[in-house]
């Protein structure tokens, strides 16, 4: 029998010997199926991961029960209260607590858990993870970072905040850019992170006033925390070479992931149509059809699922409400790495090693006294 969370030994003890995941079963779309159906992809290509799946329990455990790979791999929290995309964060902020999500998030802050996955209401799930896992000294406001499939060697930029707040003043700018750098150097290894700023020209005398004081700001703590400022980027920088992470406010993030989803969807369904024009062209996409599995899958959506709070006290990653398998087990994945790589304890030593970030009394000075260590082993 499959042990209850508070039964299980510790997730980073030499007994348990996995990286456990905690799992929102409830907050899909598509229902527990899937999220069990993602899990069960995750499981079969790693062995060293564990899950606590959150939900109602004799929901669960069947659908559990079909997948072999799970087997002695699942602890189950059983709860029934469950957080809606309807619901407004307000009212999750006052009667969440008992529902899979914020289960979900607990198990992280209690240590049984390396890291949890939702594909539930982002707003909701970012309130909550904030009233329990709280933010990290120093950080004013928690952001949420994707992988954008871009033209660098490492096949993808990492772009912050998408959605975690619409607002974002200079000093907010900053946090995320440092946050966003600690992020590419461990979880896409990138030793020096070249970071840019998104505006509507790369000229330094365009764009709102809190960009122009942002891009003052960036450039001058971008040596002290071990990143390269490339200026300005516009849209087309997005999937680019131009930079590795590209810093916006959650407002215009969250526009421009819809519209390059929007974009990959309406270019598969396009080929899709072409190839099935004439004999010919079916032909065609016969003898093409390596490649064409190659295009999709580098610009499918669903494998770069997966957006990781960054500025809190743990690892979350919010996960596509429509999520298929396939997303599923990207958010996974994308949380048992995070946890591999030791990144939540370095995201916070990193913030930690930066001296508070103070304005003075008219709003445009900002303090810091750090001495930045080899990045070698460092956030």
């Amino acid at each position: 029998m499959t042990p209850m969370p508070d039964q299980m030994p510790d997730p980073s003890s030499p007994e348990a010997g996995r990286i456990v995941v905690s799992v929102d079963a409830m907050g899909g779309d598509a229902g527990p199926g899937v999220v069990v159906a993602g899990m069960d992809l995750s499981a079969r290509k790693n062995p060293d991961i564990g899950f606590i799946l959150h939900g109602p329990e004799d929901q669960l455990k069947p659908l559990v029960a079909r997948r072999r790979s799970l087997a002695g791999r699942v602890a189950f929290h059983d709860v029934t209260e469950v957080v809606t995309m309807e619901d407004k964060p307000s009212h999750v902020m006052r009667h969440g607590r008992g529902t899979s999500m914020w289960t979900a998030i607990e198990s992280v802050r209690d240590g049984k858990a390396h890291g949890a996955v939702s594909c539930g209401n982002t707003g909701a799930l970012m309130a909550l993870s904030m009233l329990c896992l709280r933010r990290l000294p120093g950080i004013s406001r928690p952001a949420i970072a994707i992988h954008w499939p871009s033209r660098n060697p490492q096949g993808a930029n990492v772009m912050l905040d998408v959605g975690a707040d619409v607002r974002a003043d200079a000093r907010d700018l900053l946090q995320y850019a440092m946050m966003g750098a600690s992020y590419a150097r461990n979880g896409m290894d990138l030793r020096r992170p070249r970071v840019g700023l998104l505006n509507v020209g790369t000229e330094e005398h365009k764009g709102r006033p809190e960009l122009k004081e942002a891009h003052a700001l960036i450039g001058q703590f971008a040596d002290k925390a071990n990143f390269d400022f490339v200026g300005f980027v516009e849209g087309s920088d997005i999937p680019g070479d131009v930079a590795d992470v590209i810093v916006t406010d959650g407002f215009t993030g969250n526009v421009a992931i819809k519209t390059g989803e929007g974009t990959a969807s309406m270019i598969g369904q396009a080929l899709r149509e072409a190839f099935r024009y004439s004999l010919l062209s079916r032909l065609a996409s016969i003898l093409a059809i390596t490649s064409l599995r190659r295009l999709k899958k580098r610009i499918d959506p669903r494998r770069s699922n997966g957006g990781i709070f960054l500025g809190l006290n743990g690892t979350v990653v919010k996960s596509h409400g429509g999520s298929d398998a396939t997303s599923v087990s990207a958010a996974i994945k994308l949380a048992f790495q995070l946890a591999q790589s030791g990144f939540a304890e370095k995201l916070a030593a990193r913030v930690a090693s930066t001296a508070e970030l103070t304005q003075d009394a008219d709003g445009r000075g900002v303090n810091s006294a750090t001495k930045e260590k080899d990045d070698k082993g460092q956030a």
